[in-house]
């Protein structure tokens, strides 16, 4: 197994893994930013209107524009899973040992921003449809349903968006809320109660997904059955913390990363930033502000560790 040794090494290649990767660079740190998905979440994001200085930028766009950002202050970037982290010992400093296919990379100090996937509604015919009609993504899938029936799980913000940007493709879109109030921004709320192919059914939840070979219906917990050609989720995200967990990083309930102000978990020379952390808004201007906060963090601790 190969090994590369590194100051630092952010895992996780999303805004926050790469906002990190910029300033670590800055801070003349010899940085490796290293994950399983270019650009992270945001890619999959259609329009991002609310990062300060950036008037309306496309997801795929912002992700490139960090990527080169960070390379420009010569961080390292690499495309791989991470398949373990682990703490040694050697003359009496601490460091850690990243692996990832095949390659085994060496750091006095790791940034995690492994983000979160999306959670799954856990219904019969989930499983058995994903790709066959169920998705995760709008962005990603909305043109396969061009002039259909489809239906969105989901009433938050981001479900608010997902729905429009299936109106732009679907003939119909049903947002299917389990509560009473749809809870989206101002904005998104007033967009979707006024789209013409948006229809909001509150106070609803699917029990089941039903086709053969590919979706066909839904099934309502009240026993209504409708047709429908796709099934669109987004109910909310879960966060990437299980390397973290193994090498002893204090949790909360929900699996997300506990970090202070200076975004330090419990253990030394370990810090989080993004969406993976437990900060209540989580957004990409916050998710870049925790990485430079945590790569300064990183920084004073390795000057520490030199003397």
């Amino acid at each position: 197994m190969s090994q590369q040794t590194f100051d630092v090494i952010a895992v996780g290649a999303g805004i926050a893994g790469l906002s990190a990767g910029m300033y670590c660079g800055r801070f003349n740190l010899k940085t490796l930013v290293i994950g399983e998905m270019p650009g992270g979440v945001i890619t999959t994001t259609h329009l991002v209107e609310n990062y300060p200085g950036i008037i309306s930028i496309t997801g795929m766009d912002m992700a490139d524009v960090f990527m080169k950002h960070a390379q420009k202050f010569g961080a390292e970037i690499k495309y791989s899973r991470v398949g373990d982290i682990e703490k040694f010992e050697e003359g009496g400093k601490q460091f850690f040992h990243v692996r990832a296919a095949g390659e085994e990379f060496t750091a006095g100090a790791v940034i995690i921003a492994t983000g979160t996937q999306h959670k799954q509604l856990g219904v019969k015919g989930e499983k058995e449809f994903s790709g066959k009609g169920v998705s995760y993504c709008a962005l990603c899938d909305a043109a396969f349903f061009k002039g259909k029936t489809v239906c969105l799980v989901g009433g938050g913000d981001s479900s608010a968006i997902e729905a429009l940007i299936l109106a732009e493709q679907c003939r119909k879109v049903y947002m299917i809320v389990r509560k009473d109030v749809l809870r989206a921004e101002p904005i998104n709320h007033k967009k979707v109660m006024e789209s013409k192919n948006i229809e909001v059914k509150f106070l609803t939840e699917i029990a089941e997904i039903k086709g053969d070979g590919k979706v066909e219906s839904v099934v309502f917990k009240s026993g209504e059955e409708m047709p429908m050609d796709g099934v669109f989720v987004a109910v909310g995200h879960v966060p990437v913390s299980v390397l973290a967990g193994k090498l002893g990083v204090e949790l909360d309930p929900s699996g997300q990363i506990k970090i202070n102000r200076n975004c330090e978990t419990n253990v030394p020379g370990i810090y989080a930033a993004g969406d993976v952390t437990d900060t209540r808004f989580k957004q990409a201007i916050t998710g870049a502000a925790e990485a430079v906060t945590a790569s300064y963090s990183a920084y004073r601790y390795l000057q520490q560790m030199k003397k």
